[in-house]
C-alpha cells in the first residue's frame, strides 16, 4: 500500500464522492498530470461500469414499454369473440409477457449489483487520484524549493556584481580625474580614452 493511502480511506470513509469521470475538474487535472497506468485502467473500468448501467436502464425501459403493449393486446383480445385464433394470440401474448419478465428480473439483479461496484471503483480511482497529487505535489514542492535556492543565490552574486561594478566605476572617475588634472585635456586624447566620467565633465561645465 503507497504510503498515505490508509489514510485517504480512512478520512473518505463514509463520504459521498462525485463520479470522477463525469466531474470536469477531475479531468482538467488529469489532463495537465502525467500518464498513469492505475488511474488510467481504473478510469475504464468505471467508464465501463457507467455504460453498462446506461445499457441496462435503456433495456429495462424499454421492455416495460414492450410489456406495456403486450398487456394492452391482450385486453383488446379479450374482446374478441371465442376462437382458436383468439386463443392462440392470448397464449403467445401470455408467453412474450411472461419472458419478458424473465429479461426484467435479470436486469433488476444486474442493476442491483452496478451501483455498488460504481462506488467501489470510483472510490479505488479517488484514492489513487489523491496519492498521484500528493505525489505531484511533493515533487513540485521539492522543484519550487530548489527554484527559489537558485533565485536567491542569483540575486547574491547579482548584488555582488552590481557593487563590483560600482566599485570599478568610481575607480576609473578617480584614476580618469587624476589623469586629467595632471597632463590635461589634450594630452589624453592622445591616447585615445573613450572613458568620460560624468564627474569630470559635470567639473568642466562648472
Amino acid at each position: 500500500m503507497a504510503k498515505g493511502e490508509e489514510e485517504y480511506r480512512v478520512a473518505l470513509a463514509g463520504k459521498k464522492i462525485p463520479i470522477l469521470t463525469l466531474d470536469n475538474n477531475w479531468h482538467k487535472l488529469f489532463t495537465q498530470a502525467q500518464e498513469h497506468e492505475e488511474i488510467k485502467a481504473l478510469e475504464e473500468k468505471l467508464n465501463e461500469y457507467l455504460k453498462q448501467q446506461g445499457k441496462v436502464n435503456s433495456q429495462i425501459k424499454s421492455l416495460n414499454s414492450y410489456k406495456k403493449k403486450l398487456m394492452n393486446e391482450i385486453v383488446a383480445i379479450m374482446e374478441l369473440p371465442d376462437s382458436k385464433e383468439k386463443e392462440r394470440k392470448m397464449s403467445e401474448n401470455k408467453r412474450l409477457i411472461e419472458e419478458t419478465n424473465v429479461k426484467l428480473e435479470d436486469y433488476r439483479d444486474e442493476m442491483l449489483d452496478l451501483p455498488k461496484l460504481i462506488d467501489e471503483t470510483n472510490f479505488e480511482l479517488m484514492i489513487a487520484t489523491m496519492c498521484v497529487c500528493y505525489d505531484k505535489i511533493q515533487q513540485n514542492t521539492q522543484e519550487i524549493e530548489a527554484i527559489n535556492g537558485w533565485i536567491q543565490d542569483f540575486r547574491n552574486q547579482l548584488k555582488r556584481k552590481v557593487l563590483q561594478k560600482q566599485q570599478r566605476e568610481v575607480m576609473n572617475d578617480e584614476l580618469y580625474s587624476y589623469m586629467h588634472a595632471i597632463f590635461g585635456p589634450d594630452v589624453i586624447e592622445m591616447f585615445d580614452m573613450k572613458y568620460n566620467p560624468q564627474n569630470v565633465l559635470n567639473k568642466e561645465k562648472e
